[in-house]
């Protein structure tokens, strides 16, 4: 998707339009089947979608081009109900930055749709160049198996799921209203799930071992984040390497917040996050897997309130916490560099935790065929991708440290031509997925 320019089944319940399949000129739903006109056809290749990325006090957003699968425009309104502030920038390299009030997310849209459509920076004449919305949501919970069109039922289902995720599904909904209100219902939206591509986890990987009444009561259990990432790198993978049947994958989208996937037969096994994206490895400022008693110790000797150890283990641990120099992995890595032990124990310690997991799923799954490295970690740091990777000749495993240095920032391949199991560098991209998902169910 302009890479130059821009460098987290079964069908669903209700009378929701799910997730179709397109093959050439037939489109198949749990409603119909028909054939697509030519007309039809060459609408939904000139389709114009804008992505939706939206937190409490933010709003992301590209508008992609799904000729070619290309970003006309991209950018972020931060500081939503405080004071203001807008990013917009275009693939003929105009940017525009903006101090503006933005009370509300409807205050936000407004602005980025006069920039879309006016001005220096405009990319579309007007607002109905727009042919539907795509919309990131973080928690589907146990309903959502994949993407759906936004109805006011759906809108309420994922209301009913804030409770799982406090601060990010209200903000969903709201950035989803005030969509709705600047552009009209006409222009069709679609939300994908953050959780929807976990939901092939068997029950024995995402059952906690708490007593079961409370995963029947409050749906106590493993949902996993980021899977928009890795259905993207594992599907691309297949793309290059003829298809995901019969393979056995681990996909690692190591960032500020990572996790490890292992997918089989391209449907999810387990995944390392569970039911927040706390669990799993050390990350920059999350603590990852930790003994629950030590969590209810550290509370009783300092004085501390369960708020306020959810914060320290949330913002001020992994990286930050171990290191106590930063939770940028870069940082990290030219601190260590300059003799600092402990940077190098917290690069040393996410680096055990990786291999572990990796280790772990291939013996779950009986079998390893392939290593996949995303986020802005996996995708840009040669020394942690390689550091995790060598040494792993007992599962098949062999890469070249020149390859793995050269894979950076783009799609390769850096294991040996010998290796049994492929080593691979995918950029992830979660907006061109949701932008695919979207065309599929509204094209």
């Amino acid at each position: 998707m302009g890479a130059q320019f821009f460098q987290d089944f079964s069908p669903g319940d209700g009378d929701c339009s799910c997730l179709p399949l397109w093959n050439d000129s037939i489109m198949v739903s749990s409603k119909n089947v028909r054939v697509k006109s030519d007309t039809e056809q060459e609408d939904r290749k000139r389709m114009k979608i804008l992505v939706i990325n939206a937190g409490s006090s933010s709003l992301k957003y590209q508008l992609i081009d799904m000729t070619d699968e290309s970003v006309i425009a991209k950018g972020n309104c931060e500081r939503i109900g405080i004071d203001g502030k807008i990013t917009h920038k275009t693939s003929a390299g105009k940017e525009v930055e903006l101090e503006v009030p933005f009370p509300t997310h409807k205050e936000a849209f407004l602005k980025l749709m006069e920039l879309l459509t006016s001005g220096d920076c405009a990319v579309i004449k007007d607002i109905s160049e727009i042919d539907a919305v795509g919309h990131r949501v973080v928690h589907g919970g146990e309903k959502f198996f994949q993407s759906v069109v936004v109805t006011d039922e759906i809108l309420e289902e994922i209301k009913g799921l804030s409770e799982l995720a406090p601060l990010h599904n209200p903000a969903n909904v709201q950035a989803i209203q005030a969509c709705t209100e600047v552009v009209g219902k006409s222009v069709p939206q679609v939300v994908v799930f953050d959780t929807a591509f976990h939901q092939t986890m068997p029950a024995k990987a995402y059952i906690s071992g708490m007593p079961y009444e409370y995963y029947e009561k409050y749906h106590v259990r493993k949902y996993g984040f980021h899977g928009t990432s890795h259905r993207f790198i594992s599907s691309r993978l297949g793309e290059l390497t003829g298809g995901l049947q019969g393979k056995k994958v681990v996909t690692c989208h190591l960032g500020n917040g990572s996790s490890i996937s292992a997918i089989q037969d391209g449907k999810v096994m387990d995944t390392t996050m569970g039911f927040t994206p706390l669990d799993g490895i050390i990350m920059g400022t999350r603590s990852g897997q930790v003994d629950n008693s030590i969590v209810s110790y550290v509370a009783e000797k300092e004085g501390l309130s369960w708020s306020e150890m959810n914060n320290i283990l949330n913002k001020k641990s992994g990286f930050l916490g171990i290191s106590g120099v930063s939770s940028d992995a870069r940082d990290l890595e030219a601190a260590a560099a300059q003799g600092n032990e402990r940077a190098q124990l917290t690069l040393d310690k996410v680096v055990y935790q990786i291999r572990q997991f990796i280790g772990a799923y291939a013996a779950a799954m009986g079998g390893l065929d392939a290593v996949v490295f995303t986020g802005g970690i996996g995708e840009n740091s040669a020394s942690l991708r390689y550091n995790v990777c060598k040494d792993m000749e007992f599962l098949g495993l062999k890469v070249c440290q020149e390859r793995c240095n050269n894979a950076s920032r783009k799609e390769a391949k850096f294991s040996t031509d010998d290796s049994k199991v492929e080593a691979w560098v995918i950029p992830t991209n979660e907006e061109l997925l949701i932008a695919r998902d979207t065309k599929a169910l509204v094209g």
